[in-house]
């Protein structure tokens, strides 16, 4: 649902919240599935929704250490896992069990919220939270990946895109696959050095290890699930890293790999975002190759109910963002 808070500005709750004026908040895939109630964790009734968006420090509580009156910040997409492996005790997340970023003003804590790079504008700074940081987390979560690797990304969904521009910037080569001629130009302008047509290559996996001299690719950047897993793992080199970030679907909800698999020594991680030291590691790296997010369409904060329609109906080539506020 959305919050007109009204003109005045609310007061911190706590002596570390900090109060944000929202200027932009971001869709992802997981606000449709907590809109039809698909989502796995449950949302608090009259939630108000989306983990992601960025804004204006308008105010802080007389414990605030971390951020000034007019610092730009983000909210954080699991308030409460700072650093290290996420605990049970920190699934909360904002637009789902707690209050979220389509409103006028949210009120943070300050330790779940990071700073964001000076050079991005409000629109930009609000598609960061959660696919921006899944994708970091992918590449950065497991061993390191080296210059001149190799890494497959899947499609052109904000996580997909991410990954793209942060392959490019750690050096690394970077195979896509779509089956649009007009998205893989774009995916080629985005830095991929390779694309595949998986409509007229189903095979795809094999493609990938043709275009890397056989060895496959270093790391795999898993976003289709169950329908792709099997082709990722073929394209995968011995010693491969496959980056799973979805797990399930209406048409093929159980993963299913054929004796392939016995043919690899390929790592399957499961990635769900990032911590908070995740997202400001990430920041440091935008902030320094002054990288830009993708930006598929721009509503109008009236424009809310359209956004989440427009987000069902088709694949924008990036994020979905609403402008809440100039």
């Amino acid at each position: 649902m959305l919050r007109d808070s009204g003109p005045a500005i609310p007061e911190p709750a706590g002596p570390t919240d900090i109060v944000v004026a929202v200027k932009a908040a971001s869709l992802n895939r997981r606000d449709l599935l907590i809109l039809h109630g698909r989502y796995p964790l449950p949302a608090a009734p009259g939630v108000v929704a989306l983990s992601d968006g960025a804004g204006e420090v308008m105010a802080g509580g007389e414990a605030v250490t971390r951020f000034a009156v007019g610092d730009r910040v983000a909210g954080t997409y699991f308030p409460r896992w700072r650093s290290g492996r996420i605990t049970p005790d920190a699934f909360d997340q904002p637009g789902c069990t707690l209050d979220g970023m389509l409103a006028q003003y949210a009120v943070l804590d300050e330790q779940s919220a990071v700073s964001v790079p000076a050079h991005l504008t409000w629109e930009e700074a609000a598609t960061l939270p959660c696919a921006a940081v899944t994708a970091w987390s992918a590449l950065t979560g497991a061993d390191p990946l080296l210059p001149g690797q190799t890494v497959l990304t899947l499609g052109t969904g904000p996580v997909a895109l991410f990954a793209v521009q942060f392959a490019k910037l750690l050096g690394c080569r970077v195979v896509s696959t779509t089956s649009d001629r007009q998205k893989a130009d774009r995916l080629k302008a985005l830095g991929a050095d390779a694309v595949v047509d998986y409509v007229r290559e189903p095979e795809w996996g094999s493609k990938v290890r043709d275009w890397t001299e056989g060895r496959g690719a270093d790391l795999v950047v898993e976003t289709g699930g169950p329908e792709t897993l099997e082709q990722s793992v073929r394209a995968a080199s011995l010693y491969g890293q496959i980056a799973l970030l979805i797990t399930g679907s209406a048409r093929k909800p159980g993963i299913e790999i054929s004796h392939v698999y016995a043919s690899t020594l390929a790592t399957i991680r499961r990635v769900f975002v990032g911590s908070r030291a995740r997202f400001e590691d990430m920041n440091r790296a935008v902030a320094a190759h002054e990288l830009r997010p993708v930006i598929g369409r721009v509503h109008s904060f009236e424009e809310a109910h359209a956004a989440y329609r427009g987000h069902a109906t088709d694949a924008p080539f990036g994020k979905v963002v609403i402008r809440v506020a100039d």
